[in-house]
């Protein structure tokens, strides 16, 4: 089948080579990220690259995101040893410049002092690309981490009700035998 391609000459639909090779660059990032392998991460970012991250920030350049990337590691480390992201559902947009990539992500964490696992948080990326020297890399990395309601990115009408941050969801008062009867 031909590539369609924009008036530009940029393909409407991402080449599956280089899908793959950008489905590849997150999977370096995630293993370089997970098991603080500072320089596997470091080179799935172009040198002028940006890392938007929740907690930390905007970090500009290879030596801002390193700083970064060990004060994640190693001011908390509980937090991330033991920890995944998993990265899925990708659109990926040609452009001119390189690629716009987004999807949804999962972060799973095996928690060492009990021995349990859970899902520490989810979101959504919003990531540009470029291709330097023939390899994707990432060019803004952007992590929208859904920590209340407004930050899920809804298209359709939204009539569920807003419940403020600072309020817990009510407690399940019942006796437990009433909480686990089969409504049916």
């Amino acid at each position: 089948m031909a590539e369609v391609c924009w008036p530009d000459g940029v393909p409407q639909i991402m080449p599956a080579d280089d899908r793959g090779e950008i489905q590849e660059l997150y999977a370096r990032y995630a293993w370089g990220l997970d098991l603080a392998d500072e320089e596997q991460v470091i080179a799935t970012f172009a040198e002028d690259a940006e890392f938007d991250h929740l907690w930390q920030g905007k970090a500009n350049g290879h030596e801002a995101i390193r700083e970064n990337l060990r004060s994640l590691w190693y001011d908390r480390q509980h937090w991330w040893y033991g920890r995944q992201h998993a990265m899925n559902h990708f659109i990926m947009d040609p452009h001119p410049e390189g690629a716009r990539v987004r999807c949804f992500f999962q972060i799973l964490q095996w928690n060492a002092d009990y021995g349990t696992s859970f899902v520490f948080g989810i979101g959504t990326r919003d990531d540009r690309l470029v291709k330097r020297d023939g390899r994707w890399k990432f060019f803004r990395l952007h992590v929208n981490a859904w920590t209340a309601a407004d930050q899920v990115p809804w298209k359709g009408e939204r009539t569920m009700p807003q419940r403020p941050r600072h309020i817990s969801p009510p407690a399940d008062t019942r006796p437990f035998d009433e909480q686990t009867r089969d409504p049916w």
